[in-house]
């Protein structure tokens, strides 16, 4: 099975890059990357350390109601899941960061797995609302009025979605009674028993949004995320000499960045440069230039953090043989967690 995930998600992400890279004039390619300035890369790779400090932050809060760990012993750990999820397929990265966890910190594995889902749950949402956001710095938006109308429609549907997250997470009772009521009467165990999982480990992750300093605290750095992680395409960009509107650059962060939930290879090959490279085309940019702007950027995303990771997973005595072991680690919230 994971033969055939490796094989599928290889596949996938070779689709993706045909799709990105169809009618590029390879010439102009590597030109655009020559004249690149690689000095505004330090401070965008600089940036994007800062985010994922936040993004262990954010863990340490989520994970509070299961224990109070500060972030500065997390922050390894979401490194290492980083290194592990460019490396390795299907998200394995996750895993590894929970499996590491449970040895650090005694934290269960299905328990931090369930803030995990938590936190892709909210980057979502904010991915899609800087989408919304981005589209208003597009040629098409403002040569049709129509677009005006769909994207007040899409907004409507973003508020809408994220009343249902913040409702999901204040009411766990309730979520979990109306789950098994209609998932339990129309679908058959093989769909319902999943589906119920991803419910109950959702509710156990959203306990530390359940006070509103917790909430406050989740929301803000997830803005505050997502934000640098822009400035950080914006620092890329300007290593191009490409002046683009900062509301621009978030709608091509968020394009990415959603273009990773489809299964894909290791490091989001393919996925990643699809949505960006489709980003950059609706602000204007030229097919080469976005496509050698998006290279640059998603290898400064990916080889920095990576070369971290693995030092870091030394320095926590990791062997490459753990992580086949992580693989088949229980993961649903019923699993058994000694």
């Amino acid at each position: 099975m994971r033969r055939r995930l490796i094989w599928l998600g290889t596949f996938v992400s070779l689709v993706f890059l045909y799709i990105a890279l169809r009618g590029i004039d390879f010439q102009e390619f590597l030109r655009d990357l020559q004249q690149a300035n690689p000095a505004w890369l330090v401070p965008g790779v600089s940036v994007y350390f800062v985010t994922v400090g936040v993004r262990a932050w954010r863990w340490s809060v989520l994970l509070s109601p299961l224990k109070p760990i500060p972030a500065r012993r997390i922050f390894p750990l979401v490194v290492i899941g980083y290194m592990g999820n460019n490396i390795y397929p299907a998200r394995i990265g996750e895993l590894l960061r929970a499996y590491l966890l449970r040895r650090n910190e005694g934290v269960p594995i299905p328990s931090s797995l369930a803030t995990v889902l938590i936190e892709r749950v909210m980057d979502g949402l904010t991915m899609l609302g800087f989408v919304l956001i981005g589209l208003s710095a597009t040629p098409l938006l403002q040569a049709d009025p129509r677009a005006g109308q769909a994207l007040l429609l899409a907004g409507g549907v973003f508020a809408a979605t994220s009343g249902a997250f913040l409702w999901l997470a204040f009411v766990p009772g309730q979520v979990n009674r109306l789950a098994h009521r209609t998932l339990g009467r129309w679908l058959p165990p093989r769909l319902r028993d999943p589906l119920l999982g991803v419910v109950e480990r959702f509710v156990q992750g959203a306990g530390g949004l359940r006070s509103r300093a917790g909430l406050a605290k989740a929301i803000f750095a997830t803005l505050v995320i997502w934000l640098l992680e822009t400035l950080k395409y914006a620092c890329v960009a300007l290593a191009f000499d490409l002046f683009l509107p900062f509301n621009g650059l978030m709608l091509v962060n968020g394009l990415s960045n959603l273009f990773t939930v489809i299964p894909g290879a290791p490091g989001a090959v393919g996925t990643f440069d699809a949505g960006g490279i489709l980003g950059m085309r609706a602000l204007g940019v030229a097919e080469s230039l976005s496509a050698a702007y998006v290279l640059v950027l998603h290898v400064t995303l990916w080889l920095p953090v990576t070369a971290l990771g693995l030092v870091l997973m030394l320095r926590e005595g990791l062997r490459w043989s753990d992580l086949r072991r992580v693989e088949a680690l229980p993961a649903s919230p019923q699993a058994a967690t000694k």
